[in-house]
């Protein structure tokens, strides 16, 4: 059985009063201390919380496999009856080649009995293959997340590791339809994403770094951490807004007893400003800005008029007849990067295309949108059908590509996935 990933409880030692519902909240256990050591869940499995079991066994590893096992079998009955009305049932070798990850929200564990409340998570294309149902995700335009934390008086995002940073890295955010670009921290990620950007107004600015990104527009998740006194109970006033004039989604405040509690109150303040984002997309409220999605024209200077019609003057007027080389045209392409491996495979895919001549990686953002500058032997309509050939999903702009691997049969991409805009890297911070 494959557990790729185990989650422990931090339970709510007291009620989320503020928040009037008990959602369950999980903590992911990494390797040490830090965003940096918790991958970004993208992955979009189906998720089944809330599965109890109770195992008796001859010792206690037993009983929790056996637990284990069992509520694999019931989070699939409860993820089929969700999905399709029935229940249905599989044999426990196709359940662990489903099954993802368990998720511990909370056990107890004796020398022969095992009790607990599990989570399962199942592969979304396979369960979706075996239930008959469409596993496909209309998501939002690429959102920029700024993990805003107050603590102290201090608003911190990148500047300094924060409890804030590392829940949003272990939110699995597979399932929403709001298409987050996660950072982890790293590079230029503190200069360019901090407290002090978050105030800023002017498009220009914000255009460079959305783009640098590979995103569209902009999310700012806040969280004012509010101390009684050291250990004590703890007040999260929660805020997400939206775009550079950060227009208000919602706003709410939860509490927990006492300070170990606080990725709890974290994790369900995610749950819900997630939840409030869907439904700001769903009823159109997350429009981006129009002067954040156009870019102004540049004004050339008179030596650049100069030159160049000194060019077009020396300019042969007529093609010779047996020409047969196509003019060079430089592009920009955009690519779905997850991971570093991803990054060398596009590169290769990409010249691998008759006709390219180059492709190199011009900006790098591993688990978003990596930005390539791509010469080719031809216009831009002829490379985006080689693509489309090679089994890419392609959508194309002035002078851009956006490109994805394509997915059960060269599926179409969601239509909320937005027309990608013109890329050009910043000078370096």
């Amino acid at each position: 059985m494959q557990l790729s990933r185990i989650s422990l409880t931090i339970g709510l030692v007291g009620a989320l009063a503020l928040a009037g519902a008990g959602a369950s909240v999980v903590v992911a256990q990494g390797e040490a201390g830090g965003a940096r050591a918790v991958p970004v869940d993208a992955s979009g499995s189906f998720e089944v919380a809330g599965v109890q079991v109770d195992v008796k066994a001859k010792d206690a590893d037993a009983a929790r496999q056996g637990g284990w096992r069992l509520a694999q079998r019931r989070g699939w009955e409860m993820l089929s009856e969700r999905l399709t009305g029935k229940k249905s049932t599989l044999g426990d070798s196709a359940l662990d080649a489903l099954v993802t990850g368990i998720v511990v929200e909370r056990e107890q564990i004796g020398p022969t009995r095992y009790i607990a409340r599990l989570g399962v998570l199942f592969d979304r294309g396979r369960a979706g293959a075996i239930l008959g149902v469409s596993t496909a995700v209309s998501r939002s335009q690429p959102m920029l997340l700024v993990p805003l934390e107050y603590s102290g008086g201090v608003g911190r995002v990148f500047e300094r590791e924060t409890a804030w940073s590392r829940a949003w890295t272990r939110f699995r955010a597979g399932g929403s339809t709001i298409d987050y670009v996660r950072l982890r921290g790293t590079g230029p990620d503190a200069m360019l994403i901090n407290a002090g950007q978050t105030l800023r107004r002017g498009r220009n600015w914000w255009r460079t770094i959305l783009e640098q990104y590979g995103a569209a527009d902009v999310i700012v998740a806040e969280v004012q951490l509010r101390r009684e006194y050291p250990g004590g109970p703890v007040i999260g006033v929660f805020a997400a807004n939206h775009g550079p004039d950060r227009r208000p989604i919602t706003s709410f405040a939860l509490r927990v007893d006492n300070g170990d509690s606080i990725d709890a109150l974290l994790d369900a303040g995610i749950q819900r400003l997630d939840q409030a984002c869907q439904k700001a997309l769903a009823s159109g409220l997350l429009r981006t800005d129009a002067l954040l999605a156009t870019r102004p024209p540049r004004v050339k200077t008179a030596e650049e008029l100069a030159a160049e019609a000194a060019a077009l003057a020396a300019a042969t007027p007529t093609p010779t007849p047996d020409a047969t080389s196509a003019a060079t045209t430089l592009l920009t392409v955009q690519v779905d990067t997850p991971n570093a491996g991803s990054v060398t495979a596009s590169e290769a895919a990409l010249r691998g295309v008759p006709g390219v001549r180059s492709a190199a990686t011009t900006s790098l953002a591993l688990g978003g949108i990596s930005v390539m500058r791509v010469a080719y032997d031809g216009p831009q309509g002829s490379l985006r059908a080689a693509l489309e050939g090679r089994g890419w999903q392609v959508q194309e702009g002035p002078g851009v590509l956006l490109i994805r691997r394509g997915g059960g049969g060269g599926a179409k991409p969601p239509a909320a996935t937005p027309t990608p805009q013109a890329t050009s890297t910043p000078a370096a911070k």
